[in-house]
């Protein structure tokens, strides 16, 4: 297996006698662009020990961990997202070559930090997943044998977190998977018990709010369950009633607030009172008086009003060109038309249909573009869209070869009332889609193309991106980046636009984890700038001298002849704009 994988490693070449699950792996983990020689996994955020999966799993953890306390063998709970909640384990060397590998509370283990894994694996393929030596994408995990089991909420069937039990590599590893998936069933059994329980209580906590204050608008929530009385469903729309549940999930987990103003999709702003006699955290569960505040009640600072910028949850900028492709999404979800979002690589053109396809219609599936490579995901894809009322983003479709376009489309023909499909696609592919047979036929079946702007013309949302990235990448830390580091930031063009942002930022925050990032702390490639913040006609501009260049070779004189200028403006623009010839 080891020189299967150097092999893969190499030449992209599948030995035989690597099974579908692990090869389909390496190749997503290949496309995440995860190191095959080292793990660099961020610390995502601090576990919440008093969740329903938690409290659920533990009795079953203990008891498994004192009957394996004689075993190299570590029990690990996850959240559905792949970050390590708890790691049980009695033997003190197997601990620490955990440790080595971060496979620790806060870390995450999904496929797109650690590659194959039992973890992350599991989770992606939603099943039982065994991974032993080196079928780990990351050679430092080749010691190591991961048994992972999704665990299914008894009642919503979502995926909920994984089990996961690993060893050494050399150590029984279908005997770990067999324990794994039993003790993954007593977690789920717990579940089914303590969902009745809660919803039970629920139930009566939220007739006996409604019957006390009948005039109150009323929200309960616990796990998997929402319930809101006729006033609060007839004040507000469903677009509305998810930005208010998402506020009220929030809410939840900080039991420290008396009170929540938030902005919903439509711009209202609604305050909600939790009634403190029906609180519990532990349960996830909190009843909410809701209190609408609209025309001359309502107040909301300037301040306020120019950070809230685009309607879709967890998605920030301000700059009008973001809003507007924004709210185009949002619109076009909603009536259930099919989107292409076109833009550069990095400019958030999956995650704003994502976002409006989950505020609009629930939960959505993602297809990266080596996904679609691969045989076993265009059947889970097939599978997908069989499914009623569908969500699926398919991202980089101008990536594929004719063939595969032609067979995704023979899927999505005759399907377009039953769900949603979205696709993103590069900004300067779009035209030259439409002139390939193949995508003629799969194009046309997307009825609006909502353009993504790349960072460097929307320079003013950095204001933005730059708090709420770090916030994530400090578990909420207090880091900030001075106004000199801002005003530097804003002079880089973001070639790589957020995602070059987001590397950059991870690697600052490895290095400094709290206090103030000033201008010396800046990687070079930031620093070296002096030239002042450009407009986006600027910007534009500058866009249109680089592409000349390219088109011709960099010859200056044939390149502003190309754009009906000056050879004296296209050599003071070049250095004007600081371009690189």
């Amino acid at each position: 297996m080891a020189t299967a994988r150097e092999r893969f490693l190499s030449d992209d070449n599948i030995a035989a006698g690597v099974r579908d699950s692990i090869s389909t792996s390496w190749r997503r983990s290949r496309a995440f662009n995860v190191h095959a020689d080292r793990l660099e996994l961020p610390f995502v955020r601090e576990p919440n020990l008093e969740s329903p999966l938690v409290t659920a799993a533990r009795p079953v953890i203990r008891q498994l961990a004192d009957d394996l306390s004689a075993e190299p063998v570590s029990i690990i709970l996850t959240s559905p997202d792949g970050v390590v909640l708890s790691r049980a384990t009695a033997h003190r060397p197997l601990g620490r070559m955990l440790d080595d590998v971060s496979l620790a509370p806060g870390y995450s283990y999904s496929e797109e930090h650690a590659g194959t894994n039992g973890i992350g694996t599991a989770l992606e393929n939603r099943q039982a997943t065994l991974v032993r030596g080196s079928e780990h994408y990351a050679g430092v995990l080749a010691d190591l044998s991961c048994a992972g089991v999704p665990i299914v909420h008894p009642v919503s069937g979502a995926c909920v977190g994984a089990l996961d039990l690993t060893g050494l590599a050399d150590d029984g590893g279908p005997l770990l998977l067999s324990l794994a998936k039993s003790a993954t069933a007593q977690i789920e059994q717990r579940m089914l018990s303590q969902a009745s329980e809660r919803e039970s209580r629920l139930l009566n906590a939220y007739l006996a709010t409604c019957r006390r204050a009948p005039q109150m608008m009323v929200l309960a929530i616990a796990g998997e369950v929402v319930l809101m009385n006729q006033r609060l469903r007839l004040a507000i729309d469903p677009q509305d009633q998810i930005s208010l549940l998402e506020h009220a999930v929030d809410q939840t987990v900080d039991a420290t607030m008396s009170r929540r103003v938030g902005t919903m999709a439509s711009g209202r702003v609604a305050r909600l009172s939790p009634v403190p006699e029906y609180w519990d955290a532990s349960a996830g569960m909190a009843i909410f008086h809701v209190h609408l505040i609209d025309g001359h009640d309502r107040f909301e600072p300037a301040a306020t009003q120019r950070r809230r910028g685009s309607a879709l949850p967890g998605v920030v900028g301000r700059s009008s060109s973001w809003r507007q492709s924004c709210d185009r999404v949002v619109r076009y979800t909603r009536d259930g038309e099919w989107i292409a979002a076109s833009g550069e690589t990095g400019t958030g053109r999956s995650t704003v249909l994502r976002a409006g396809a989950a505020l609009t219609r629930g939960n959505v599936r993602v297809f990266t573009g080596a996904d679609l490579r691969v045989p076993e995901s265009l059947d889970a894809l097939d599978a997908e869209l069989d499914r009623d009322d569908f969500s699926v983003v398919l991202r980089d479709i101008d990536t594929l070869d004719g063939p595969t376009l032609a067979h995704i489309a023979d899927m999505l023909q005759g399907r377009e009332g039953a769900g949603w499909v979205g696709v993103t696609v590069g900004e300067v592919t779009v035209d030259a889609l439409h002139e390939a047979d193949a995508a003629a036929i799969l194009l046309p079946f997307f009825t609006h193309t909502v353009p993504i702007p790349p960072l460097r013309h929307r320079i003013e949302d950095l204001h933005d991106l730059i708090p709420t990235l770090l916030r994530q990448l400090t578990r909420g830390r207090e880091l900030t980046v001075s106004s000199a580091a801002m005003r530097q930031l804003s002079k880089y063009s973001w070639p790589g636009n957020i995602a070059e942002l987001r590397q950059i930022l991870r690697e600052m925050v490895s290095h400094q984890r709290s206090g103030v990032i000033d201008v010396n702390q800046l990687p070079p490639s930031c620093r070296t700038l002096s030239r002042h913040t450009l407009t986006r006609i600027e910007a534009l501009e500058r866009d249109a001298i680089v592409r000349s260049l390219e088109e011709n070779g960099g010859n200056k004189p044939t390149a502003a002849a190309a754009l009906g200028i000056s050879r004296a403006t296209i050599y003071r623009k070049i250095k004007e704009f600081g371009i690189d010839v």
